[in-house]
């Protein structure tokens, strides 16, 4: 396998690169960002310098560095380092590569770095078959992923590895960054474009801290501007384009906006819950998916503290099924606004974990005879249902009866909320629990 570090490669196929890979650091101290993983007296860099690559997992965002770090470690410990991809190898290209750094071992003392691209995409068996040579000491493996590692990689796997966290760049970072590109590529300096502070600032903005996309663009906009030419905003803007979400619809940013959504809504900010639901429908989510969560919260954290809720994310639904993209993002955008807004109470979900709790605690506790249903003469003569009162036969529409089971007279699961309609409920459901405790005595 090629040695990335050959110094005898070819300069025109280099220089042909597109512009992230010629300006790629290759060294530690020139990686930009990443302070909690590099800066002084961090784990990393105290076992870099004592000439050790600690087998690890750089979880991290597209463009936050992962590869240009296993790269530079490897380098920083003069270590062989052997490229890797989930996709393209196997179970059989891993016993090669462990054979060829057996030998590199016995040859050179040369330690092999062992760099998998996304690690994640390994079944159990691929995983598996590190293990060994981990145990070892053989190699060091470094794995990269977009992907939360206590999903996608197996238990063994994570405990020999240090799961190490890298986080999108800074504005500042990605500024640094475009402006060291800008001095230090020669094809970039050929051209002799000028970079305004506004239109580097857009840059470093429109990236969302994504380094690759950050430095793409720049290469497009200067070669738009031509030689000697001016990067302006408007061609900064061009070379962006859309920016693609990073949002996939089974891993983290899908529960990670959808709690964040809800959150948002339980907290009362219809700003924050508006972003995170755009977030998700502009991610590829359906709008159903938001509205559902929706309908849910509408019982869960509204309940009857504005029993209108449920309606309007129960018709909100209905309207998006009906309408379709584009328009149904507006009764979407209409119930999360009206959700937000709403009094909160979670006394429906609260009511429901107490009674179910006795259940399962008690277990089939007889129905008073009084209140069973009596279809049949024997049930009647058994006397099912012949102390029954029907409240509307009386004044108020309510008669003070017990109709819980006798083991759990007198217990409480739903206790409204101070908030919206559930004040007026709470005040009406004192005076019926008062004629009712009355009664018993």
């Amino acid at each position: 396998m090629a040695d990335l570090f050959d110094r005898g490669a070819d300069q025109d196929a280099a220089l042909a690169a597109p512009l992230p890979e010629r300006v790629r650091p290759t060294s530690l101290d020139d990686i930009v960002g990443q302070d909690e993983l590099l800066g002084p007296g961090r784990m990393l860099r105290e076992a870099l310098a004592r000439g050790q690559v600690p087998s690890c997992i750089l979880w991290g965002p597209p463009g936050s560095g992962k590869t240009t770090l296993a790269r530079a470690m490897a380098r920083h410990v003069r270590g062989e380092f052997v490229p890797f991809s989930a996709v393209l190898g196997g179970v059989k290209e891993i016993r090669e590569i462990v054979a060829a750094a057996e030998e590199r071992w016995k040859m050179r003392r040369a330690r092999t770095v062992l760099f998998v691209d996304e690690i994640h995409r390994f079944n159990k068996a691929q995983q598996d078959a590190f293990l060994p040579h981990l145990e070892r000491g053989l190699l060091s493996l470094v794995g990269a992923t977009t992907e939360n590692p206590s999903f996608e990689l197996t238990a063994a796997l994570l405990s020999r590895c240090r799961v190490l966290v890298l986080s999108p760049l800074s504005e500042d970072d990605l500024t640094r960054l475009l402006a060291r590109a800008l001095q230090r590529d020669a094809r970039l300096a050929a051209l002799g474009v000028r970079l305004p502070e506004a239109a580097l600032a857009r840059l470093a903005a429109g990236a969302f801290g994504d380094a690759r996309r950050a430095l793409a663009a720049l290469e497009a906009a200067a070669e738009a501007a031509g030689s000697g030419g001016e990067i302006t905003e408007a061609r900064v803007a061009e070379a962006l384009a859309r920016p693609a979400l990073r949002h996939d619809k089974t891993g983290d940013s899908h529960y990670d906006l959808a709690s964040a959504m809800i959150k948002s809504l339980r907290g009362s900010d219809p700003d924050a819950a508006l972003y995170y639901a755009a977030r998700l429908v502009e991610g590829g989510e359906p709008p159903r998916f938001v509205l559902r969560r929706l309908v849910i919260f509408a019982a869960e954290d509204i309940g009857n503290a504005d029993p209108r809720a449920l309606s309007v994310a129960v018709d909100a639904f209905r309207a998006c099924e009906l309408v379709g993209l584009p328009e149904a993002v507006l009764p979407l955008s209409q119930a999360v606004c009206y959700l937000a807004c709403a009094p909160k109470s979670a006394t429906a979900l609260v009511a429901w974990q107490a009674a179910l709790a006795d259940v399962r605690e008690r277990g089939p506790l007889p129905v008073p005879p009084r209140i069973r249903n009596a279809p049949t003469r024997l049930m009647k003569d058994l006397g099912y249902g012949r102390e029954y009162r029907y409240p509307h036969d009386f004044p108020g529409h309510h008669v003070a009866e017990v109709y819980l089971p006798d083991a759990l007279a007198g217990r409480r699961y739903y206790e409204p909320a101070e908030q919206g309609m559930e004040r007026e409920i709470g005040e009406r459901l004192a005076r019926w629990r008062k004629a009712v405790e009355e009664a018993r005595r």
